[in-house]
């Protein structure tokens, strides 16, 4: 599984100023991986390309091995009317159906089952609603500041349980919490203004994993590598 865009070149109509231009990334595998970068650099761009949401650009992003992508989004609704349970499993395969009470414990959310998603706060919207896309097939999720107005103990509870759970999958987290995106992401890909040369710099993040032992010096030298290359 690999993904690689090559060459990629992009403006938005009647836009002055290009988003990206001759753009290089590459995604080697499966694991958690980050975008980061200050806002308006098109990190939310770059992910709707890669979803196929956004076409028209010049250059080539390959899929090698990636069917399905899925992208999820900060304050992102859950469709209808049922409640969270009944979302749940209305929408997950049978294979999802397995983890699901798992997904429920570790997010956090169990007292908001019997809830309607509009009745939940944000924080809990957002779990619930990253949780319907774990329980559905894909090759690569993205999460687009997806766990905002969740408290950081219960984001680093998630994020560690979403990486032991899926190791075969790909994640590609987008976050302006640097500490968390050194923490916990296999690589970072700093995305910066169109005038850096390269626009793209990769950075490798120490990888935390759930019940690993922690090691503060390496942490600390990947968090100044990524802000560095930002």
């Amino acid at each position: 599984m690999q993904l690689e865009g090559r060459r990629i070149f992009f403006r938005y109509p009647n836009a002055s100023a290009e988003v990206f231009s001759d753009l290089y990334f590459r995604i080697p595998g499966p694991g958690f991986h980050a975008l980061f970068g200050p806002s308006g650099v098109g990190k939310t761009t770059l992910a709707k390309m890669l979803t196929g949401a956004i076409k028209g650009f010049d250059g080539e992003i390959a899929a090698n091995g990636v069917r399905r992508v899925l992208y999820t989004y900060n304050l992102e609704r859950l469709p209808g009317w049922s409640n969270v349970r009944a979302h749940f499993e209305e929408i997950a395969p049978s294979a999802g159906r397995r983890s699901m009470d798992e997904l429920i414990e570790t997010f956090g959310i169990e007292a908001s089952l019997t809830s309607r998603f509009h009745r939940l706060s944000l924080g809990q919207q957002n779990r619930a609603n990253l949780i319907r896309y774990l329980l559905q097939d894909f090759d690569l999720l993205i999460m687009d500041e997806s766990l905002a107005n969740v408290d950081e103990l219960t984001r680093e509870k998630i994020i560690l349980k979403v990486k032991a759970m899926f190791p075969e999958r790909c994640f590609l987290y987008i976050s302006h919490n640097v500490a968390e995106v050194a923490k916990f992401c296999s690589q970072v890909l700093v995305l910066r203004s169109q005038s850096r040369t390269p626009q793209l710099a990769s950075v490798q993040g120490y990888d935390h994993k759930e019940g690993a032992a922690s090691d503060p010096g390496r942490l600390e030298r990947a968090m100044l590598e990524i802000v560095h290359a930002a």
